[in-house]
């Protein structure tokens, strides 16, 4: 049985796939070509990450897909409901990277916190020659801890990132309107551990009162979650992380609240625009930027390849 896995898979997942007698091929197919070669050699398996589409017009002309697994958490990339109405498996893996997407997070909020992606460039031009006043214009860094943090979005990734949150001794709050109330398990390397409560509240609460913002949540449907009102809500200085969709940030508003010194820095994993990027948000100087790479981690990826060979053996009841 013919597997394709045209964004790339795991070793960790090919090889156990191919234990179980399964031929993978991870040869990146052009979106253009991707339906002749899916028909051409009869490609019963079609896993994805972000680049790939897989819309219904794919699902059509491809009557032998019997399964389209999605590396990852969000599957906007894929028509979900029209591939199950044609009793099609779709598949993905929410929980592999949740530690991974939440580590980026904090990547960007310590970068952002201490002008670390403002230094790395300006240091190779300046930094030989202007050492001093490189120095004097970042004394003004903050620590995280005892600060805000205000999680739009309280699934399995917000989670994480609350426990970070709180092994670092920051407040954490949060809202999410299909989630009252999470229990979060704070592990120390000792096996000590703390359980912490954290009751979800209304949007406009978390804005008001959050010192960083982090935003977990699927792409919108009906306009951006934040937008020029939001910001309006947020306290002056408050700094914002995206490592969820592009398009759940008004881009332009928040350029106006970045140069108005309304946001003092954001970080920025995903896009409105992938994969082509404003070149407003990709130069400027308060915005910490990463390619969409919340899962590309070693240990996320092996955990991807292993979840999805896992769940396709169960369907397809192979042991």
């Amino acid at each position: 049985m013919k597997i394709l896995a045209n964004d790339g898979l795991d070793q960790s997942g090919i090889d156990a796939l191919s234990q179980k007698g399964f031929q993978v091929i991870t040869t990146k197919v052009p979106q253009d070509y991707l339906m002749h070669y899916i028909n051409e050699n009869s490609i019963r398996i079609l896993l994805v990450r972000s680049a790939t589409q897989v819309r219904r017009e794919l699902i059509d002309a491809c009557p032998t897909l019997e399964i389209i697994g999605r590396g990852g958490v969000g599957m906007d990339n894929i028509d979900v409901d029209y591939a199950r109405s044609k009793n099609i498996h779709v598949i993905n893996t929410p929980a592999a990277s949740s530690e991974s997407v939440a580590e980026l997070v904090f990547a960007h909020l310590f970068s952002g916190a201490r002008f670390l992606h403002d230094s790395n460039r300006k240091m190779p031009v300046q930094g030989a020659t202007h050492f001093a006043t490189l120095k004097k214009s970042y004394e003004k860094g903050i620590e995280l801890r005892g600060k805000t943090i205000g999680i739009i979005g309280m699934g399995r990734i917000g989670q994480e990132v609350a426990r970070i949150a709180l092994g670092l001794g920051m407040r954490v709050i949060a809202a999410d309107s299909n989630v009252g109330r999470a229990s979060i398990k704070v592990t120390f390397y000792n096996n000590q551990f703390i359980n912490v409560d954290i009751e979800t509240e209304p949007l406009e609460g978390v804005l008001k009162h959050a010192d960083f913002i982090t935003l977990h949540v699927p792409s919108q449907k009906n306009g951006y979650m934040i937008g020029a009102a939001e910001f309006a809500m947020m306290k002056t200085g408050v700094a914002i992380v995206n490592c969820s969709r592009g398009g759940v940030i008004d881009e332009e508003a928040l350029l106006n609240a970045l140069n108005e010194g309304k946001v003092s820095f954001a970080g920025l994993d995903v896009f409105m625009n992938e994969p082509s990027p404003s070149e407003e948000i990709l130069t400027h100087p308060k915005v910490s930027l990463t390619p969409h790479t919340g899962a590309s981690t070693l240990e996320a990826q092996d955990r991807i390849g292993l979840s999805l060979a896992k769940q396709i053996c169960s369907i397809l009841q192979i042991q």
